[in-house]
């Protein structure tokens, strides 16, 4: 089936089985054409706590499908690819997570949305890379802090907040691929070029940036300079949606160490899911997300804590 009718039947499917479609920017373009949602983390945590869907297909990867479970027990959430896992996730194994929590019980954890159910169930907020800051500088001074698992988000946050904070020793292998020396190479041969980048990324590309700030964060900064140049340094999923909102803009992705046929930073988990496993998913109502309802309850107050101090 090509694109345009695998469009049209997942469009007449959703319709059929009142579902709804959720993607993450960093998805493939078609499956960002056909979602009913993109966005980044928390916008995607905000509609899987909002829809009156009874189906909920989440185009991204498991720990995103697994939130949108923990928020919405008594729906079906379904992945294209049970296998679309992250990196950043797989960093903070639950146990050993447990054990830093249990030999530091003064400290309030803050979990980054990418972790397991799991280690969600261990936290007191969880926090997305567009409200971390705000998180963090919710809580009094005189409480200590434990911030997992992206030690780069940890480590941006502590500079931009003054708080000193004990950090999960984790990272986005896709996020900390960028070449510093082909990014200053780049930018020598783009003069005038604003770096936007993400804070999962290494400090020192963090310190080339005009603008660091999550996938939501940096398409509305680069709406405020519609007609300027910019090196994005996140992944290149991004970019679609990105040239959508702002066509005039030239997107430049960052540059990684690795040749591949892009020159840019892909996730491979973000890229399992296709458009057909997509269709065949909210065909088959298969396969869906389950999470044990012990671990569902404790996890889901650290994030309706978050979605609450969003507002």
């Amino acid at each position: 089936m090509n694109t345009v009718d695998l469009h049209q039947k997942i469009t007449e499917l959703k319709k059929q089985k009142n579902a709804v479609i959720l993607a993450h920017y960093y998805q493939v373009s078609e499956i960002q054409e056909v979602a009913d949602y993109v966005g980044d983390s928390l916008g995607l945590s905000q509609k899987a706590a909002e829809t009156d869907a009874e189906i909920i297909v989440f185009a991204g990867v498991h720990f995103m499908a697994e939130t949108a479970k923990i928020l919405n027990p008594n729906k079906k959430v379904l992945l294209p690819d049970l296998m679309a896992g992250c990196s950043l996730a797989d960093s903070c194994p639950p146990d050993a997570f447990q054990r830093l929590v249990e030999a530091h019980p003064d400290h309030l954890v803050i979990t980054y949305v990418n972790c397991s159910a799991e280690v969600k169930a261990l936290s007191d907020i969880i926090c997305t890379s567009s409200n971390a800051e705000k998180i963090v500088n919710s809580v009094p001074k005189d409480v200590p802090i434990i911030f997992a698992p992206d030690k780069n988000l940890g480590k941006y946050i502590q500079k931009v907040t003054g708080r000193k904070m004990l950090l999960w020793d984790g990272a986005c292998i896709v996020h900390e691929a960028f070449s510093m020396d082909k990014l200053l190479k780049i930018y020598k041969e783009n003069p005038g070029s604003r770096i936007i980048a993400h804070p999962e990324s290494e400090s020192h590309i963090l310190e080339t940036a005009t603008y660091v700030g999550s996938t939501a964060g940096m398409i509305d900064y680069v709406k405020k300079y519609p007609l300027e140049k910019f090196i994005v340094a996140t992944e290149a999923g991004i970019l679609h949606k990105m040239q959508q909102e702002v066509p005039e803009a030239i997107l430049i992705p960052a540059p990684v160490d690795e040749d591949n046929t892009c020159a840019c930073s892909e996730c491979a988990f973000m890229k399992m899911n296709t458009l057909q496993k997509l269709y065949d998913c909210l065909l088959n109502e298969n396969p869906q997300i389950e999470i044990s309802e012990e671990i569902r309850k404790k996890a889901i107050l650290p994030i309706e804590r978050m979605l609450e101090l969003s507002k």
